[in-house]
């Protein structure tokens, strides 16, 4: 990757993009940009310059593969090297210090623009840190970025994921899941969290092989079980399951279309000592509590935590009517003073329209609710700037 050499673009901005930039943004449209010196390519270190006195405004990447050409890293003049890259990092690490208070050893150290480097997510799970790249801006840094992650982690091991257009990249050496640094036994890590044990597959998983992102509600969930029934819907490898299960459930039922990720749920749960039982249902999961529904089965505690359901602004009003339904079944399926959390991780979908939507599902189960609760982003998922913020959850006490 030393062989792609980048080099230095003078830009400027139409009024609205510079407008964005001195306000702090990090992202610079295509259509924004009025003046470039020369032809730009994925991974030039891009100068803003004001238009009205000339002066410096920014600087950023330049993503040619991208709608959002300039991927912005500071709007003060600085030194694109490694010492910036490892105190970039350390600073992201620094402020997820607290969660080592916890017995955790996983988190996600780079969460992106919200830590200063766009389109880069290293989660790490143990002494494995899993490198994502979103885009291709990153390729001539790479060995800054390996060194200053390696060094403020203290992981022996990195692995490669790409996102789909990197994967196909003729630029690129690496398939996505390549070891790149250290070695690997197994490609199934295990980890703890919150005391509670686990194993991702950082190699082929989804991401980078775990959600870690609702590593707070998993908790929690896991402190409301003892001697409870749950249904985790949309479980994927089980995290709700495996802390309700170790947390004293009486039983926890599983539901997801995928089989795989509910083998993988088995395995999760069988890490940690329990009692209760643990069905798996492989099935869609608005069937399947439709089914439930007409079985009359109900639950103490049920979590909907769904994919997201709009990934373009055009899928918006779908997805708020498919969270107005999930509320409007999964209300029917909790017991009186019993515990619904539902979830949303659509970015697109605002906290104020999928709260509106839990309520408006209730309305049409014709359940009674207290609101028990908000929760947002965990400390290793910071929020810099609006659309970095996407994971709502509320938990309700249904009547």
């Amino acid at each position: 990757m030393s062989a792609i050499i980048p080099q230095r673009l003078a830009i400027k901005l139409r009024p609205a993009a510079e407008k964005s930039v001195k306000q702090g943004h990090p992202w610079v449209y295509d259509k924004g940009i009025s003046k470039i010196n020369k032809e730009g390519k994925t991974g030039d270190i891009a100068i803003i310059f004001d238009n009205k006195k000339n002066k410096f405004l920014g600087l950023g990447l330049y993503d040619a593969d991208s709608p959002i050409r300039i991927k912005m890293l500071s709007n003060q003049p600085m030194q694109l090297d490694a010492d910036w890259m490892l105190q970039t990092v350390q600073n992201a690490f620094q402020i997820r210090q607290p969660l080592f208070e916890s017995e955790t050893n996983a988190y996600r150290l780079l969460y992106g623009e919200n830590d200063g480097l766009p389109g880069l997510i290293a989660d790490v799970y143990d002494k494995v840190l899993v490198l994502k790249l979103y885009t291709g801006i990153w390729l001539p840094y790479l060995d800054w970025i390996l060194e200053a992650l390696e060094q403020t982690s203290g992981c022996d091991c990195t692995v490669l994921r790409l996102n789909r257009q990197l994967q196909q990249s003729p630029v690129i050496a690496w398939e996505d899941g390549t070891i790149i640094r250290g070695g690997l036994k197994n490609e199934e890590v295990h980890f703890i969290e919150n005391g509670v044990r686990f194993c991702a597959n950082v190699i082929k998983g989804h991401k980078t092989g775990f959600f870690l992102d609702h590593r707070f509600n998993r908790h929690k969930v896991g402190q409301l079980a003892k001697d409870k029934t749950v249904l985790d819907v949309f479980s994927y490898t089980g995290g709700f399951s495996t802390h309700a299960l170790a947390g004293g459930a009486r039983s926890v039922s599983s539901v997801d279309i995928s089989v795989p990720a509910l083998a993988f749920a088995k395995k999760n749960a069988a890490l940690n000592p329990h009692q209760g039982q643990h069905e798996t249902i492989a099935k869609d999961a608005f069937k399947a509590l439709q089914e439930m529904i007409q079985e009359s089965r109900q639950f103490d505690i049920v979590v909907i935590d769904p994919p997201s359901f709009a990934k373009r602004q055009s899928e918006i009003p779908n997805a708020i009517r498919q969270y107005e339904r999930l509320a409007q079944l999964g209300a029917q399926l909790v017991k009186n003073n019993g515990v619904l959390l539902l979830a949303s991780c659509s970015a697109r979908v605002t906290s104020d329209d999928f709260f509106q939507a839990n309520e408006n599902g209730f309305q049409k189960a014709n359940r009674s609710f207290q609101l028990l609760e908000k929760v947002f982003h965990d400390i290793d998922h910071p929020i810099s700037f609006k659309e970095g913020a996407y994971l709502k959850a509320a938990y309700y006490e249904m009547y």
